[in-house]
């Protein structure tokens, strides 16, 4: 089976994953706990204190777990603190409001029991409330493991790790056997965080003060861990996205032509790279060579003077399929043919990125300015659907494309953006779910061809050449025809900051051999 032989060959850094995942989790629960059943008592206690604070927890619990990172990062940066303090938020309802629960469900004669024997509240609590409240605490205990295992796995993509990065990595390369390899652990280990607790919570009664001792000592031991400074030399770091760690033209490649082994790859959503290099998070990024945040972030791009990358030329691609019942579609590309050069292209990425202007008025001023008509926008039923990749650049293109179609030809056309990466949106294109999108000449040979090196690297700088290899086997392999040029090249890149590299003399990749390792 294709998991098996994925398992065998990763093996090693699944298990590690695997482990990471099970620390953040169960960190995050152990504060939880201690937090929430705090919490839950002080509520129980406090007259009129539970509704409002149920109510903004129950709040919190309801906001898309990339929301709530997203809104956390400006304030807590990147990687392992602000998924820690999003896992402990998320698991915070459910014990405090079975904490709050079980001892308010108390019996009154039970505790008016208690009261008669002179127990002060302190011990009142500590032996008869929280022991009997137990079981109903544990409920929310197990509820509250669960769903840190899996939302545990969407903060792989703010640099924290976990078995998330097989999924997202898996996902923008449409490798069912990488999704696998992270979600079929991540299920398991919720699966076994809720049977221990399950067993465990049989003995609740006599055993939940002890528990919940245990877990203040996990909490405090991976706290203090984390805030003791390590001796060992600081590691430099490179983020990318998932497709880039794992491409034929990609990082372990580019490691390997430029011998960067000191390097630590750090994956992040794409659109997270360029902030985690500015809040010096990593010192270097994978990035894209006509990205708009270039001049944003006042970046260096290093040049990449072992010639490492393909030529990446932007075409549309579309199947022979969809040229013969629409055959205007070459005359109307052919107007744009050339006419987007890598410094309009960065412009147009600069405008969307930094001065948050809209997609669609950007492909419009763009087109206006070409002298080329932007007036029609057609709203219906599509006739044609143009895909596009999960970044700025291929949302512009795919505004660019409808709005030249619908303005020089009668057809309608939808739009399926953000589609997850490279072989989704190539899946996409031959399943005929969409009719054309931008893509690469690079990422053609490399990607979608998976051409053998020994037939590309004798002509892998030559443009034409590659050009030529890539549509004529694109044509008899998939039946798909890539149409001419737009003018650009979006290589991949590795860039860093510009004052940066200008303080460490570095302007080269293989100057990056010298980089200073603390």
């Amino acid at each position: 089976m294709e998991w098996l032989q994925f398992w065998k060959l990763y093996q090693q850094e699944i298990l590690l994953q695997s482990g990471h995942h099970f620390m953040l989790s169960l960190w995050a629960l152990s504060l939880a706990v201690v937090a929430g059943v705090a919490l839950g008592i002080l509520l129980a206690k406090v007259q009129g204190l539970a509704t409002p604070v149920l109510l903004v927890l129950g709040m919190i619990q309801t906001l898309p777990s990339l929301a709530l990172l997203g809104f956390l990062l400006p304030f807590l940066g990147l990687g392992i603190v602000p998924a820690l303090v999003a896992l402990f938020l998320y698991a915070l309802l459910p014990i405090v409001r079975n904490t709050y629960t079980g001892i308010v469900g108390i019996a009154p004669p039970i505790i008016e029991a208690a009261l008669a024997m002179g127990m002060p509240p302190a011990k009142r609590l500590w032996q008869v409330e929280l022991p009997l409240a137990a079981p109903v605490i544990f409920g929310g205990i197990r509820t509250a493991a669960v769903i840190n295992v899996g939302v545990a796995t969407l903060c792989a993509l703010i640099a924290a790790g976990g078995l998330g990065e097989f999924i997202f990595r898996g996902i923008a390369l449409n490798n069912a056997a990488m999704i696998w390899s992270g979600a079929v652990p991540a299920a398991l280990m919720a699966l076994a965080f809720d049977l221990v607790l399950g067993v465990l919570e049989k003995f609740a009664r006599t055993i939940f003060k002890a528990f919940l001792l245990s877990l203040c000592g996990v909490a405090i031991g991976f706290t203090l861990w984390k805030l003791t400074p390590s001796l060992a030399a600081k590691t430099p770091k490179i983020g990318m996205d998932a497709e880039f760690k794992s491409r034929a033209d990609g990082w372990q490649a580019l490691k390997k032509h430029y011998s960067l082994g000191e390097f630590q790859a750090v994956e992040l959503d794409a659109g997270l790279m360029y902030q985690a290099l500015a809040q010096d998070q990593v010192e270097l990024i994978g990035g894209y060579s006509t990205d708009g945040r270039i001049a944003a972030y006042n970046l260096q791009v290093l040049e990449d003077d072992k010639h490492f990358f393909p030529p990446y030329e932007a075409c549309p691609l579309v199947s022979r399929k969809t040229l013969a019942k629409f055959p205007d579609l070459n005359s109307v590309f052919e107007r744009i043919a050339g006419k987007i050069p890598d410094s309009v292209m960065q412009r147009l990425n600069y405008e969307v990125d930094k001065l948050q202007h809209n997609p669609r008025e950007v492909a419009q001023r763009f087109l206006a300015g070409l002298q080329l008509n932007t007036q029609i926008v057609r709203e219906g039923k599509p006739d044609l659907v143009i895909g596009g990749k999960k970044f700025t650049e291929q949302y512009i293109l795919a505004e660019i494309f409808k709005c030249l179609i619908e303005n020089y030809t009668p057809y309608t056309v939808g739009l399926k953006g953000g589609l997850g990466g490279t072989q989704i949106a190539f899946e996409a294109l031959l399943h005929g779910e969409i009719d054309l999108y931008p893509e690469y000449i690079g990422t053609g040979l490399l990607v979608l061809l998976n051409t053998p090196p020994e037939v590309y690297q004798p002509i892998l700088h030559q443009r034409q050449q590659v050009s030529r290899l890539v549509a004529d086997q694109c044509l008899q392999r998939f039946d798909l025809v890539w149409l001419p040029a737009l003018g650009f090249s979006n290589s991949y890149a590795v860039m860093m900051k510009k004052d940066r590299a200008k303080a460490l003399k570095i302007s080269k990749i293989s100057d990056l051999i010298k980089y200073p390792k603390n």
